[in-house]
């Protein structure tokens, strides 16, 4: 088995409503799509500096999260390269202690990866329940696309598994 060097990582609490939105993009973007075996699809939660071994060193690093972009709820836009931290030190992202402080212990290591791309979107609830409201869970197609459009931008090939309705 080739070692990872590519990294797609679902961020946030699945116990927080629309905050665990990177969690659930990014596991049912594995269930739709077959990538390669260097690219490695990881339920980050709310891992903090757990975070480090799966950005560390990889040549790309792609996240979802809830991010507060100050828009209305749905939002998405991408950030990338050193956009990520200029934004987040606006606390723009649910995670952005955690987050940033990962990035930061990766910057100091010098092993920060060529690329490296959150996908976020703007939240409409963050309180406690199990489902996300149907205003964010009904854009995961738009963001699961978003996922296929930045691999396929970084020449990474991702097969549909199966016809999806």
């Amino acid at each position: 088995m080739q070692e990872p060097t590519i990294s797609i990582i679902g961020l946030g609490n699945i116990l927080m409503t629309d905050e665990g939105v990177g969690v659930h993009t990014v596991n049912e973007f594995e269930r739709r799509y077959a990538v390669p075996e260097y690219v490695e699809i990881v339920d980050g939660g709310a891992a903090g500096l757990d975070l480090i071994p799966f950005i560390e060193g990889r040549e790309k690093v792609l996240m979802v999260d809830a991010v507060n972009f100050d828009q209305k709820p749905g939002y998405i836009d991408t950030l990338e390269n050193d956009a990520i931290p200029a934004r987040l030190t606006l606390k723009a992202s649910m995670h952005h202690l955690g987050l940033m402080d990962v990035l930061c212990i990766v910057r100091m290591s010098g092993n920060v990866p060529k690329d490296l791309c959150i996908i976020g979107i703007q939240p409409k609830s963050l309180e406690l329940g199990l489902d996300m409201t149907p205003e964010i869970w009904d854009k995961k197609d738009a963001l699961i696309e978003r996922i296929v459009a930045k691999l396929r931008e970084w020449n990474i090939p991702c097969a549909l598994r199966s016809p999806q309705k």
